[in-house]
């Protein structure tokens, strides 16, 4: 796994407070721990942390500068709600990028690595048979970026990690609010990976992030 995956952002032992802290922090906002709109103190976010208030203000300052949060007065944060224009431009650079990256993937990943495509998936459905919203969102994240990361495009690659930090806490909410996960089309991506056939990689990357897209959309509608 990748050491930019939020997911897994590894310790204080092994990376610098300020880098752990960030990456705690950046979870909190993709898996919707932060819920859009909602205004929470930095003081509270530092005991929730336990983190030194220096590294979580300059967390807060990166994530912003990023997107990811919005810095009120009276020292709180949010992660911003989007709107309707939000919604549809992360749409169309989503659906833009992401498929790329799958056929860009493809000649560079041997069977081992597929294999492990398909260990990720099998957690996925484990946590969606567990009603485990965070978890299927937290499996969902790593299946894709291990995916992307074999591109070896490192532009298209963190072009779409902050993508994935504006869209995914709205995605997060809607989940929870209609009480249901998936279907994905993992395993269609998985079969055309080992069929070696890019153009239905694409197509079941594109229908697998559409299903998302489209109830985040749907949602921004409705709240604008």
């Amino acid at each position: 796994m990748a050491s930019n995956d939020p997911v897994a952002p590894g310790t204080p032992g092994k990376l610098p407070e300020h880098e752990a802290t960030y990456r705690r922090l950046r979870d909190m906002a993709i898996f919707g721990e932060l819920v859009p709109g909602q205004k929470v103190t930095i003081q509270g976010i530092t005991a929730q942390l336990g983190a030194g208030m220096t590294p979580v203000r300059e967390a807060i300052r990166r994530l912003t500068a990023e997107g990811a949060l919005v810095l009120h007065e009276n020292r709180r944060v949010s992660v911003p709600r989007l709107t309707p224009s939000q919604a549809d431009e992360l749409a169309f650079a989503r659906l833009a990028l992401e498929p790329r990256l799958a056929e860009l993937a493809l000649p560079r990943l041997d069977a081992g690595q597929i294999d492990a495509l398909e260990r990720i998936d099998a957690e996925i459905d484990a946590a969606i048979a567990a009603d485990d919203v965070r978890g299927y969102l937290a499996g969902n994240y790593r299946f894709h970026f291990r995916l992307y990361e074999a591109a070896e495009a490192p532009i298209l690659t963190s072009l779409t990690r902050s993508l994935w930090l504006r869209f995914a806490p709205s995605l997060r909410v809607v989940m929870t609010s209609e009480n249901e996960i998936g279907p994905d089309r993992h395993k269609d991506a998985i079969a055309a990976l080992r069929e070696r056939d890019a153009a239905a990689l694409a197509r079941a990357i594109d229908g697998d992030i559409r299903q998302g897209i489209e109830r985040v959309q749907a949602e921004a509608r409705l709240q604008g």
